[in-house]
């Protein structure tokens, strides 16, 4: 069963040059500071990917995988879903980054094989507005509901509102926007940490969504979709429970997320998710001290083979 909401082919990116990026630290509360060598660093980051690459297709989900060299100096390469998404009917959106190296990243072999091997209708580019200093940064700064048709977004400097619109008229997407902070009351800068979406289940912590209101609307929101809410804890959160992504894999739809982020489950909470989905663990620790997890590494490819 192919799920309208979870891909089967993704795109990950393997990083040669892997390390905590310093432009992106004041904003990025859950990076940490690896604390060996940059080229021991780089080298265990390497691994953890490809193990992570070798599980995703061991459990039949097609990925297309690009090397980076690190000669463009971009350490966050190993997170793609941030410069681009695409979109079932054909559509592919490029993304406007908040700090410089962020938008050395974007490629065009990237787009080229998906137009070799896909349907690839339009491509829509945002990118040229960092021009003026405005970002939106693809599925980190929105989580896409593809069957409800709503991009929830926190309200951040890498989620501007007026792009954000502009996103959701061209996609066709209900934008539903909040202010979120974690129990530090730091603000979050990207929604895909707190939050993702399967086909059956929703990961969340409403608790990090300031405004009452607004709380009660995403979950109200999340459950018409017919979705079970599993509601999160900070704890949860800071282990990147949240940072996770429903793929359709060869026996059915499985999570992709890191092994410390399964270890920060309920007993409860992985029981809803296996309903409907198989819990795909991926150890990653060294990627996830530059601040992102498994969802972070995969960018989804809803678009029909050729």
């Amino acid at each position: 069963m192919i799920s309208l909401q979870s891909p089967s082919a993704v795109v990950m990116i393997r990083p040669h040059a892997f390390t905590s990026n310093p432009e992106t630290r004041d904003d990025n509360a859950f990076q940490t500071l690896a604390n060996r060598s940059a080229e021991a660093t780089s080298a265990t980051a390497r691994d953890e990917h490809d193990r992570a690459v070798e599980q995703l297709r061991e459990a039949g989900v097609t990925v297309h995988v690009f090397d980076d060299h690190g000669e463009l100096n971009t350490p966050d390469s190993v997170f793609p879903n941030n410069w681009f998404s695409t979109h079932p009917g054909g559509h592919v959106a490029i993304y406007p980054m908040f700090v410089s190296s962020r938008r050395r990243e974007r490629r065009s072999d990237v787009v080229e094989l998906l137009k070799q091997k896909y349907r690839v209708q339009d491509v829509i580019d945002y990118s040229g507005l960092e021009q003026d200093d405005l970002a939106l940064e693809g599925t980190g700064a929105m989580v896409l509901d593809h069957v409800g048709r709503i991009a929830y977004t926190v309200k951040s400097n890498r989620a501007d509102p007026v792009l954000l619109e502009r996103f959701c008229t061209h996609f066709n997407y209900e934008p539903i926007a909040f202010e979120a902070r974690d129990a530090e009351g730091r603000d979050v800068y990207h929604t895909n940490v707190l939050m993702g979406i399967g086909t059956h289940y929703a990961l969340i912590c409403l608790d990090m969504i300031t405004d009452p209101v607004r709380r009660a609307t995403v979950r109200a929101r999340l459950e018409e979709s017919g979705r079970t809410v599993i509601d999160l804890s900070h704890e949860q959160i800071a282990n990147f429970a949240g940072n996770a992504i429903e793929l359709s894999g060869r026996d059915g739809l499985v999570l992709a997320l890191s092994s410390r982020a399964l270890d920060a489950l309920t007993p409860e909470q992985i029981a809803i998710i296996q309903a409907s989905a198989t819990p795909l663990p991926l150890s990653i620790p060294t990627i996830e001290t530059a601040g992102g997890s498994v969802r972070c590494m995969i960018a989804g490819v809803h678009l029909s083979r050729r």
